[in-house]
């Protein structure tokens, strides 16, 4: 386990993840949001953003998390793990409520947390395994069919996951 994908609706804990996956792995983690938006919220083009991953998933070892599901076939190609952070639109939602009151609103990009509530934010998040997910597991489907994939459906199933890698990554 090298190179992971971390994939998740909005406030599903991919940053979170990422952070402690990077840091069992010793490995490199890029938060796309961090890449993705500068501090006026002003966007990279297509373009540049597919380029930056390419240039990321180079690297010998990375985890990176984001959806983006424009440009995930970039990172399933190369991963060789992907975690599909699968949770409820409540829990995602409660998430989002306690990482504005942890951080509050903006940007942070030492710890990648892009906090930007919207009602149409909130609406994606509300949706998201009805429309969004669905997209997501083809695309996994499609581009990750060498990787190790490992769908979760809770904070606690996370938690798990972790110390399983923890565990296996300390053993080798």
């Amino acid at each position: 386990m090298r190179k992971v994908a971390v994939i998740g609706c909005g406030g599903s804990g991919k940053t979170t993840l990422g952070r402690r996956l990077g840091s069992i792995l010793d490995a490199p983690v890029t938060h796309l949001d961090v890449v993705y938006y500068d501090d006026d919220w002003n966007t990279l083009s297509k373009e540049k953003f597919a380029a930056v991953q390419e240039e990321l998933v180079s690297a010998p070892a990375w985890v990176i998390d984001g959806n983006f599901a424009s440009t995930l076939p970039i990172r399933l190609k190369a991963a060789d793990t992907v975690i599909f952070l699968d949770l409820s639109p409540l829990t995602c939602l409660l998430g989002i409520a306690q990482r504005r009151i942890r951080h509050g609103g903006g940007q942070h990009d030492a710890i990648g947390v892009y906090d930007r509530i919207t009602w149409e934010f909130i609406k994606y998040v509300w949706n998201y395994r009805r429309t969004m997910a669905p997209r997501v597991r083809k695309l996994i489907d499609e581009h990750a069919r060498h990787a190790d994939v490992h769908v979760v459906r809770s904070r606690a199933e996370a938690n798990r996951l972790l110390d399983r890698i923890a565990a296996t990554h300390r053993a080798t």
